[in-house]
């Protein structure tokens, strides 16, 4: 009898230690080519403001070796050095990467191939998610180039055929990215894709992929903990929908005085939010200054904010742009404007009526003209809302 409780006791103790749940995981790899001081980090995500959770350097024979506490299962990123990176999904998986570095070429061109993860099933669905992405940037280099060398009747024409070609190249990839959540749905690492789905558009099927993984993984915490956040994200975009109200905000003005939309009511208000460091926004300043002569005298406004995070930067900027409508700068680079009006990407152009709504976002160009026109003539919100602006830039920039 006591043999055979002592038979159980150990089986309990055994049964117990599998059940508890790994919360570290043994991260290494090779590094191909490798500069002095190379080195392998985890960051919290991508982008100026990601935290790094573990570190390691390059030993003798350019391998490495780091241990990586898991607070929250998600998306991380490993960092190789400066040179190249990778999404991996962190939760209960030994990861094994590899990367090439900075190969031998003798012209360097920052095009890093494709990394592979080997770690197990959750990580399997990050390799095909990440080598999705992959491809859609070399299409993008691709489409870039043959426009480039290409010969067209107008700057317009290659701009239009551009555009249109790099929208068609996100949607597939927005559609393999679908194939692989329902070929993936229970696994938990289908949270990586379940993140980028729209929290009004894909509101159903973000709910349906939720529930997928719950079922295969009962009380999955991460799962309901998203539940509720993307409600929050859900109110968010709502609020910045064309017919709301934009939200009020007080920004500095160059000589010390506060400025925010609340000050236009009454006016058509065009808010250009930009920083002296993108290329895009300043491409865009010729047009606005046009558009401002155009209709400054007949009841429009201009207000440009910029998210620069140094003040010397955004004055010098000024001044060699000479914009003559109202000015301003957004504290902490704008991070809490980001957030209020929900963009990544700059320039961010809104467009509000005489009553502080949101009439459309995203505006370039022509486009500008055209809103401007709308509202002008009696219109309440633009014939057909601009939701995306692919040649923007990121304000996480590149990795």
């Amino acid at each position: 009898m006591k043999k055979f409780c002592l038979a159980c006791l150990v089986a309990l103790i055994a049964l117990a230690s599998c059940s508890k749940k790994k919360d570290t995981i043994t991260i290494k790899g090779h590094v191909e080519f490798a500069d002095p001081g190379y080195y392998v980090c985890v960051l919290s995500g991508y982008g100026r403001t990601a935290d790094t959770l573990a570190f390691a350097p390059l030993d003798e024979n350019n391998n490495y070796e780091m241990t990586l506490k898991v607070e929250n299962p998600g998306v991380y990123a490993l960092i190789c050095s400066y040179w190249q990176n990778v999404s991996i999904w962190a939760e209960d998986e030994d990861l094994t990467v590899n990367f090439r570095g900075k190969d031998t070429a003798k012209i360097v061109i920052k095009n890093p191939p494709y990394v592979r993860i080997y770690g197990g099933e959750k990580n399997e669905l990050m390799n095909e998610l990440n080598y999705n992405s992959y491809r859609n940037y070399q299409n993008m280099i691709a489409i870039s180039q043959a426009a480039y060398r290409s010969e067209f009747a107008s700057e317009q024409d290659k701009s239009r055929l551009s555009t249109s070609l790099y929208e068609a190249n996100y949607k597939d990839t927005q559609e393999r990215s679908l194939f692989l959540l329902e070929k993936y749905g229970s696994s938990t690492s289908a949270m990586a894709i379940i993140r980028t789905l729209d929290p009004v558009a894909d509101e159903e099927l973000i709910e349906t992929s939720l529930q997928k993984i719950e079922k295969a993984n009962p009380g999955y915490a991460p799962a309901a903990a998203y539940r509720e956040q993307v409600a929050q994200e859900r109110e968010k975009i709502m609020r910045m929908k064309p017919g709301q109200v934009a939200p009020d905000f007080t920004v500095d003005t160059p000589d010390g005085g506060k400025v925010g939309p609340q000050d236009f009511r009454g006016k058509i208000l065009l808010i250009d939010f930009w920083a002296s460091w993108c290329g895009p926004c300043r491409g865009e300043v010729p047009n606005l200054k046009k558009y401002y002569e155009m209709f400054k005298d007949k009841g429009v406004e201009f207000l440009s904010v910029s998210i620069d995070n140094k003040e010397e930067a955004w004055r010098k900027a000024m001044e060699e742009e000479g914009m003559s409508w109202p000015q301003a700068l957004a504290p902490n680079a704008g991070s809490e404007l980001t957030d209020l009006y929900q963009f990544s990407g700059i320039p961010f152009i809104i467009l509000l009526d005489q009553e502080g709504k949101i009439v459309a976002k995203n505006l370039r160009g022509e486009t500008i003209k055209e809103t401007i026109e709308y509202v002008l003539g009696g219109g309440s919100s633009a014939p057909k809302e601009k939701e995306t602006a692919s040649t923007g830039m990121t304000m996480m920039g590149m990795m």
